[in-house]
């Protein structure tokens, strides 16, 4: 019994093979899309209604081992549009017979192209009015614990193209991403966000990349002695404590570049004071984000 089962399954694939093998020989129609790149279109040239399509149907005649191919390996076309283009506004047309001979061009020679589905291409366009405007990120960064922004978010490209009709363009002076609200970030993210763009008018792309960049920060401390500013002449001042710790906020990579010295802490004395005075501190090194003291206020005694 089982011998007579895997005579029976022998047969089975040997008649497989010869199946396929005939079928890979044999001559036969399919359908396959071919897929239209357009080049040359000025960018100020809008095209009316659903514009250009991406593709075509066409029907082959081939043997099936190489109709296979069309269907594995999709064909692409490239049409050139500056023949097609005369004038500020008219019609596209790309004719049946240069259709036909640029899709045959591109088919194994082995390869009959029966019909094309549509059998032209027809399209109306216009001249449309054109403006430079800058782009500009629109949304909220939550960042995770721990992690600071290293500078601001900043798109692919600071400006872009946009097309439309006069009275519309005048109107928009920047072009914003769509809004978006990003939680917890703390890698490096660069993400591609479409384009805010106004309906009835188009751009040269509808997304453009943002790139945000991240760092985790700690917190660096040190002792600073009290500077005290606007002592009346002839009086000496005594600060408690006469000095405070003072930590900064820094991102890990800079930790090494803040010193104690960049930072200055002091206090204004006014005649309206009587027993405490105010901490404030002065920093210019860029890598420090954020600066604080402990304790926030001192007591002070002033003597003649």
């Amino acid at each position: 019994m089982k011998r007579d089962v895997w005579i029976f399954l022998l047969f089975l694939v040997l008649a497989t093979l010869i199946w396929y093998g005939h079928a890979m020989q044999s001559v036969r129609n399919t359908r396959v899309p071919v897929y239209i790149q357009y080049t040359g279109k000025p960018g100020s040239i809008g095209l009316a209604g659903e514009g250009l399509p991406d593709h075509v149907m066409i029907e082959v005649r081939d043997a099936g081992a190489r109709l296979n191919t069309y269907h594995r390996e999709p064909l692409r076309l490239t049409i050139d549009l500056r023949q097609y283009i005369h004038g500020e506004k008219g019609t596209i047309h790309v004719p049946s017979d240069a259709l036909r001979r640029s899709i045959s061009d591109i088919l194994q020679g082995t390869s009959r192209l029966i019909e094309t589905t549509p059998e032209d291409i027809t399209c109306i366009y216009f001249t449309e009015q054109e403006k430079s405007v800058p782009l500009s990120f629109n949304g909220q960064i939550h960042l995770a614990p721990e992690y600071q922004l290293v500078g601001e978010p900043s798109l692919g490209r600071s400006q872009m193209m946009l097309y439309g009709q006069d009275r519309a363009l005048n109107g928009i002076d920047t072009l914003y991403t769509e809004p978006l609200d990003l939680q917890n970030v703390s890698d490096t993210l660069i993400r591609r966000v479409a384009l805010a763009i106004p309906k009835g008018m188009r751009g040269e792309t509808d997304s453009v990349d943002l790139c945000i960049i991240t760092e985790r920060f700690t917190e660096k401390k040190f002792m600073r002695p009290i500077r005290v500013h606007g002592v009346p002449a002839g009086y000496t001042i005594h600060v408690f404590p006469e000095e405070v710790e003072v930590s900064v906020r820094v991102a890990m990579s800079h930790f090494a570049k803040v010193q104690p010295e960049d930072v200055q802490v002091k206090s204004i004395y006014t005649a309206d004071r009587t027993e405490t005075l105010d901490v404030e501190l002065e920093y210019s090194n860029p890598y420090i984000t954020t600066a604080w003291t402990y304790p926030g206020v001192v007591e002070f005694l002033l003597e003649q």
